[in-house]
């Protein structure tokens, strides 16, 4: 193999971000003032919560949207929960005894909330899934989200293109994971991905040699990392290098969902003596994380698909505008998030893919500051 895929595989860029706007407001709220009545003023609070610091785009996420909320004269509640469930359970319920007016909640477990959000509801809090889908429960409101199809199908792609499948013979040998089991968008990944690629697995060209192949997208769990984890990851890769490619064999592409596996992966592969190079595997991401970054950089990774999570923020941010002044909530699909309850409306953003030869995108965008990326 050689680098030419990693020019090839550069022409997939997702059309731009939508970004909402909020209108501002400088007064603080009075605690003895009821709550509900306002547009961006003292009388609305918002909880937020989210599911752990311990990854670079949670922190990203919640600082963003707690500070636009507070620029705009709301009080907020931000939580973090170190991806635990319980906490983030006692976070929710006493954000709803402290009076909140909004919830802004990306869940750890999707489907453990139900009960919580009941309590939500008696209170009449309105609900906003962010950016994990909330399963099981009529007591969410919206969800604003990407399109987490839209990003596998990327991954699929950007793999089908840089190893050339279309025309060349193989087999190549390819490594799939998934994401925490727990995490309803990571079906939507590995569907998007598995979509692609199956054609190609069909026809012999991709070959998986430790036979993690789930069967369908249906059985993507079976390959799923709990939690998002970077060790585990690493520890299966190593595992599968060891068991499968002690023989000289060489992996040639590795599915990866998100940047965290993809960490652990590309650790995985350098203790088994993968180099930047010719023969590096193909290695895909998803967040754009700054260690991603610097890895796709040094020729450790090959791509991430950016969700720029300031347009996601900005877009919530205007959905609370639109709740608290009684208008109309922008959406922009009303069919397809099922959560076994009811279909949630969802505002959906697009994401973009990022590649070696493309990072000055995330220093144009201000996402990063070239020094950061040592450009």
């Amino acid at each position: 193999m050689s680098l030419a895929w990693k020019k090839s595989a550069i022409a997939m860029i997702a059309a731009g971000m939508l970004v909402g706007s909020m209108a501002a407001c400088s007064t603080e709220r009075d605690s003895g003032t009821d709550a509900g009545a306002g547009d961006g003023d003292d009388e609305t609070f918002v909880g937020i919560a989210m599911p752990t610091k311990s990854l670079e785009r949670w922190n990203r996420d919640g600082s963003h949207l707690d500070g636009l909320l507070k620029d705009a004269g709301y009080e907020t509640s931000l939580q973090y929960a170190d991806n635990k469930v319980d906490q983030q359970i006692t976070q929710l319920e006493n954000m709803i005894n402290q009076g909140a007016d909004i919830l802004v909640i990306a869940p750890i477990d999707d489907t453990a909330l139900a009960p919580t959000l009941q309590q939500a509801a008696d209170a009449d809090i309105t609900v906003i899934a962010y950016d994990r889908l909330l399963l099981g429960t009529p007591n969410v409101d919206y969800y604003a989200t990407f399109d987490n199809y839209g990003v596998g199908k990327m991954q699929g792609e950007f793999i089908v293109e840089a190893l050339d499948l279309e025309n060349a013979a193989g087999p190549f040998n390819l490594e799939p994971f998934a994401g925490s089991p727990d995490d309803n968008n990571a079906k939507f990944f590995f569907a998007g991905a598995w979509d692609v690629l199956s054609e190609h697995l069909d026809s012999g060209k991709l070959v998986v040699p430790s036979g993690k192949a789930p069967s369908s997208n249906d059985d993507w769990q079976s390959i799923g990392v709990q939690g998002w984890s970077s060790e585990t990851a690493q520890s299966e890769m190593e595992n599968r290098l060891n068991s499968f490619y002690a023989s000289g064999t060489q992996v040639d592409v590795v599915l990866s969902p998100n940047d965290s596996l993809a960490l652990g992966i590309a650790q995985a592969l350098a203790g088994n003596g993968y180099a930047p190079g010719d023969e590096y595997p193909v290695l895909t991401g998803q967040d754009a994380d700054k260690a991603n970054v610097l890895n796709m950089i040094a020729g450790k990774q090959s791509m991430s698909v950016w969700k720029d999570t300031r347009a996601l923020g900005d877009q919530v941010a205007k959905m609370i505008d639109q709740i608290v002044a009684g208008e109309t909530v922008e959406v922009n699909d009303e069919e397809t998030y099922d959560n076994g309850e009811k279909t949630v409306p969802t505002y959906l953003l697009q994401p973009q893919v990022i590649t070696p030869d493309n990072v000055d995108v995330l220093v144009e965008s201000e996402f990063y500051k070239a020094g950061d990326l040592g450009l």
